[in-house]
């Protein structure tokens, strides 16, 4: 399989991804941090960019794409509106944005956005950590994976990838990843 582009497993609880997107690094910063623009690759949800702040994050994943084929019935869910909270772990414009993910029942994971300069390009380094188990990162892998792949088309003017269908194949590759022995 090719990596390019595959989230890499840095812990047992934990998975990075790597982009390379087209600048200058303050609009990336903006599409991470900007309701409207989030809206168009993840989810909105005003966000005051100071730590401890709480802020939520309105999903309505089909949406994301013009592409409106629903998710099998496994995913059917989170085919719906749904709101998640977080909080603002920190936040340094424009290169460092880390907040919390979940909770309910057990402690939140961690998301971190990171923003550096390459060139006339923008390096984005997106970690999730602590990450319960192998079916929660096989989830969040493919999650991230896809809402960046639609970060990249709509940086590039480009037509998005089908959500769910594009979700649906990266979870299959994933379960093949992260659940294949280790050596």
């Amino acid at each position: 399989m090719d990596d390019s582009g595959y989230g890499e497993n840095i812990a047992e609880d934990s998975i990075r991804f790597e982009r390379l997107l087209p600048g200058p690094i303050e609009r990336v910063w903006a599409f991470l941090t900007e309701s409207d623009k989030r809206g168009l690759w993840l989810a909105p949800g005003a966000m005051e960019m100071r730590q401890g702040t709480s802020f939520a994050l309105h999903f309505r994943n089909t949406g994301l794409t013009p592409d409106k084929t629903p998710p099998s019935e496994r995913f059917r869910q989170y085919d719906r509106s749904f709101t998640t909270q977080h909080q603002v772990l920190r936040c340094e414009p424009p290169h460092l944005l880390a907040w919390t993910w979940g909770g309910g029942n057990e402690a939140p994971s961690e998301v971190t956005f990171e923003l550096s300069e390459a060139g006339d390009q923008v390096r984005l380094v997106v970690t999730h950590r602590r990450l319960a188990d192998d079916d929660t990162r096989i989830t969040v892998a493919s999650g991230w994976h896809t809402h960046l792949a639609i970060l990249e088309n709509v940086l590039q003017g480009e037509r998005p990838v089908p959500f769910w269908p594009t979700f649906e194949r990266l979870e299959e590759e994933y379960r093949c990843r992260i659940t294949s022995p280790r050596s």
